[in-house]
């Protein structure tokens, strides 16, 4: 009972999702109790043809043959009735998924950033698809088969008791069995259900991994590795679906088959030992028949307990993602009129015992421009997704055009600020929709962008121009390219605060120039944050902050940095060698 009470909470709020469609579910039940009387119905009339006619060797060929057309038209009224009633649950239940499926995914998408940094993808993706796709059987086939054997199984009491009481209550013995089999299969089924969709959802996780990694996996010969990793967890979900196959073969048709014998054991027991003429013949042979009938919905109602734990099972896994806390954002709706950037004291950390940013302090100017500079590691990144507000601050504060970045709203900060990453995300859409994201944005607009950052030949090269579809994760683009529309996407509709992760990092020089030309443009309405590793591209900044371990260790010009010859003019040095380097080499291999 314990355990009931723990899934039925589940159970109510998918069931809830029905709500929309109740009148056409209302519809269904009603015909599922109009099937059932019509089936139950049947064996009345082969009861009466027994005990008045074929009992009494009496057969008028009207009588016979009113009770031979109302059979048949019985069993095509119950047909038709399943028919309907089916094709009624069938439309809830793409709606219910379809709802389901839209709540999940919006809660996927204002989840913290944070969750994504452990939460494998694929097991989000397992929920979104698997998870809902078991809820629609909990409509299709668990609701449905419910109803329609309850219905059934009512029906079937209601002639019993009618036709004599006797006999029915023996019938009835049949209920606490089952009732005992289905309590004893609920607590042996629900910790192997859950691990079958643990499994299924380490698989799904496993092929996105691989998908996304192929080019990598077949670099390095690491085929067979991955391939025997698919196949561990592929053999974990079969072995757990055998143990669910094993508890359905023993626990369920076999007893349920078991006792519906000793039922009919006792039931001719009964009509054997009565006097004569207590029971008719008619009469057994309708409850023979009843109690063939009634074994098959009882069978269907313990067998439909493996998919509703599926069922919740999946709803548990949902509603976790659906409930877990999303990405917060403040109230504070005003778009932001200036970029002026104030950072005090901060302080990050990932997890609570290692800090990756301590005690930063920073000031930015509207209009201004400040570079991040430092080794891998010294935490350029996370201060600039600081800035984007993805994450929660540990300690500080960060003031956007003086107001607590922590009380802008979405729509405020995100129009406010924007990042041009070093690894852009490219949708498989057009170049056009691929720049304006779903914003308001004319085609005008778009080519005058494209032309800014180099793009525009490439663009009037394709078949379709601006209109022609990328490839998955832009796969036809080269990496360059991909900065390029990156760039593109935030220049069309330049904000207060523009923050480049090594946007130029695989650019050409000639390209770069443009780039850096068009920024300068954009600096005249936008405070640029950029973080860099090629120092050439920053000696125009404002100021340099140099960052190393977490800390601020050096900040001022290009030139005041160079003059302190410190950690900043150590790094300039190094690229000045290797660039040097490098010209060498070229000039060898030409030779």
């Amino acid at each position: 009972m314990v355990k009931v009470a723990r899934l039925w909470p589940t159970l109510r709020r998918l069931l809830a999702y029905g709500k929309p469609w109740r009148k056409s579910l209302g519809l269904a039940v009603l015909m599922l109790w109009i099937a059932a009387a019509a089936e139950v119905l049947g064996p009345v009339l082969v009861s009466y043809f027994i005990d008045h006619m074929v009992a009494k060797h009496h057969f008028p060929l009207g009588i016979i043959s009113g009770l031979a057309v109302s059979f048949i038209l019985l069993q095509l009224l119950a047909a038709a009735l399943h028919y309907y009633q089916a094709l009624l649950f069938n439309q809830a239940a793409v709606g219910v998924v379809q709802r389901l499926r839209t709540d999940i995914m919006d809660a996927a998408l204002r989840q913290p950033l944070s969750a994504f940094d452990t939460q494998p993808v694929g097991q989000i993706i397992s929920r979104v698809t698997n998870d809902t796709e078991v809820v629609k059987d909990l409509y299709v086939t668990v609701v449905a088969t419910v109803l329609r054997s309850a219905a059934l199984i009512g029906a079937m009491l209601v002639a019993m008791f009618s036709l004599d009481w006797r006999m029915a209550l023996v019938a009835l013995v049949i209920f606490p069995l089952v009732l005992t089999v289905m309590m004893i299969y609920q607590r042996y089924s629900t910790p192997i259900v859950r691990r079958v969709r643990s499994y299924l959802a380490d698989i799904n996780n496993g092929f996105n991994e691989v998908i996304n990694g192929m080019s990598v996996i077949q670099q390095f010969r690491q085929q067979a590795r991955f391939g025997e990793r698919m196949g561990e967890a592929s053999r974990s979900h079969y072995l757990a679906r055998m143990e669910t196959l094993r508890l359905d073969g023993f626990l369920l048709r076999p007893l349920l088959s078991l006792f519906s014998a000793l039922i009919l054991c006792g039931l001719v027991l009964l009509f054997s030992f009565s006097p004569s003429g207590v029971f008719e013949v008619g009469v057994l042979y309708a409850f023979i028949s009843y109690l063939g009938r009634l074994n098959e919905p009882l069978i269907e109602l313990t067998t439909q307990q493996s998919m509703l734990q599926q069922a919740v099972v999946a709803g548990e896994r949902i509603f976790e993602l659906m409930d877990a806390p999303r990405q917060h954002y403040g109230n504070d709706t005003l778009p932001l009129a200036s970029g002026r950037i104030d950072v005090e004291h901060v302080s990050f950390a990932y997890r609570d015992d290692r800090y990756v940013l301590t005690d930063i302090n920073l000031t930015v100017p509207s209009r201004g421009f400040v570079a991040l500079v430092g080794h891998t590691g010294s935490g350029k990144s996370t201060l600039a997704n600081l800035l984007m507000g993805y994450y929660p601050l540990s300690q500080g504060d960060i003031r956007l055009d003086g107001r607590p970045l922590a009380g802008l709203s979405h729509q405020a900060l995100r129009q406010g600020v924007a990042m041009v990453q070093q690894d852009p995300v490219v949708l498989a859409e057009s170049f056009y929709a691929n720049v304006t994201l779903g914003r308001d944005i004319s085609e005008d607009e778009v080519w005058r962008v494209l032309e800014t950052v180099q793009l525009a030949p490439l663009a009037r090269s394709l078949s379709e121009g601006i209109h022609t579809r990328l490839g998955e994760q832009g796969n036809n683009l080269s990496v360059g390219q991909k900065q390029l529309l990156a760039m593109a996407r935030v220049l069309v509709a330049a904000p207060q605060i523009l923050i480049l992760d090594e946007a130029t990092a695989n650019i050409d020089s000639g390209t770069e120039q443009a780039i850096q030309r068009a920024l300068r443009l954009v600096r005249q309405q936008t405070t640029l944050v950029v973080i860099a590793h090629r120092l050439s591209t920053i000696t125009e900044a404002d100021t340099i902050l140099v960052l190393h371990r977490g800390q601020a260790v050096e900040r001022g010009t290009h030139q005041a940095l160079l003059a302190q010859q410190g950690r900043y003019w150590q790094m300039y040095q190094l690229q000045l060698a290797g660039d040097e380097l490098a010209s060498g080499i070229v000039a060898s291999v030409t030779d």
